[in-house]
């Protein structure tokens, strides 16, 4: 594919945003598919089932961590200029920001990405989560709640750069990057020996991968192919979400880039996915105790996304892939703040103490 050719006749700005479509596209119907969710997967570790929805998260993680490093090794891309590497970063908000998100998604039943793909299928519940978890993005970004992010990013920062970069701080190469996609593929293919192995876990797991790495792939050859400078950009859902609110509300809303074409294409490939398997279902709240639980959990999760730079498939995957340290210890925040949600609502209410006759 030409990219100097595409970007001369259409403009970066616009190539990128068709390469989000494209992109987005692919993540909602393989996501959709496989039922890729970071919450089930830690729901199922914890509560030590070990089955297909760890194994699709592990599969995605895999696949991402393996094309990616494999593209790097080669020379077809280089992430070293991406913001998860390339800019300042904060520890204090990876490990808060990932604890308040991993809390959130539990309480609203999945991450960023799996509500705007609920949404698609008709999750009411989801949508409105959406909305409110880009409302609370955007206000942690540039609102009301952005001194708070900053005190708590404050806190405890790390410089740009190999400190940001745990491969360099290990001083490993991308080849044992790779390497360590291979070992956890072996791990997911070790826990899909517990599960009933449907093709389209498999299929879903590996495309949603796929389409992680593409979205680098696609964002760098438009910044190689260009005389100006591009952004390298990978699949998040946190700072879409809050730019396309600004789209719908703002008089001057942000313009064209990867972003524009990453959610609209999302939840067209969702939508297209739920249609073809026939689970379109118009799904809403049971009652106000549950929305008042989802409400909740989106402000946790908008919050905490915008603090730990990036949601459960942003900095989780996308910056997991690339070896951002802050990315995977707000990763493994999001698993132990779930860990502690999922075990706090359900742990069986307290019986009122009896009382002994004198």
């Amino acid at each position: 594919m030409n990219f100097t050719f595409l970007n001369d006749t259409y403009g970066e700005s616009v190539v990128l945003a068709m390469g989000g479509g494209v992109v987005g596209c692919l993540f909602g119907f393989f996501a959709q598919r496989s039922r890729f969710c970071l919450r089930a997967a830690v729901i199922e570790f914890w509560h030590r089932q070990f089955g297909e929805k760890l194994s699709v998260w592990l599969l995605t993680f895999a696949t991402a961590v393996i094309a990616i490093q494999s593209l790097i090794v080669v020379g077809a891309l280089d992430v070293s200029s991406a913001r998860q590497l390339a800019t300042r970063g904060s520890l204090s908000g990876a490990l808060m920001g990932g604890l308040l998100f991993g809390a959130g998604m539990v309480m609203t039943r999945g991450c960023a990405s799996r509500l705007l793909v609920l949404s698609a299928t008709g999750n009411l519940r989801a949508l409105l989560s959406g909305l409110i978890f880009a409302v609370t993005a955007q206000s942690s970004l540039s609102g009301a709640l952005a001194p708070w992010r900053e005190r708590l990013s404050a806190l405890w920062t790390v410089d740009a750069g190999p400190s940001r970069d745990v491969l360099a701080l290990l001083g490993w190469t991308h080849t044992t990057g790779l390497w360590i996609g291979v070992l956890w593929l072996l791990a997911a293919l070790y826990f899909t020996t517990r599960t009933t192995q449907r093709a389209w876990m498999w299929l879903g797991g590996i495309g949603t991968g796929l389409s992680v790495a593409l979205a680098w792939w696609w964002s760098f050859q438009v910044a190689h192919a260009s005389f100006e400078v591009v952004p390298l950009q990978g699949i998040t859902f946190s700072g879409p979400s809050a730019d396309w609110l600004m789209r719908v509300i703002a008089p001057n809303p942000p313009g064209l880039n990867f972003d524009f074409g990453l959610l609209p294409g999302v939840f067209l490939g969702a939508f297209v996915s739920a249609w073809w398997g026939h689970e379109l279902t118009l799904e809403g709240f049971k009652d106000g105790y549950s929305m008042r639980r989802y409400i909740g959990g989106a402000v946790l999760m908008g919050f905490g996304a915008m603090l730990a730079g990036g949601c459960a498939v942003g900095a989780g995957v996308t910056g997991g892939a690339i070896f951002a340290l802050t990315a995977w210890l707000a990763l493994a925040g999001m698993w132990m703040g779930a860990g502690i949600m999922d075990r706090w609502l359900d742990a069986p209410p307290r019986s009122a103490p009896m009382l002994v006759q004198p």
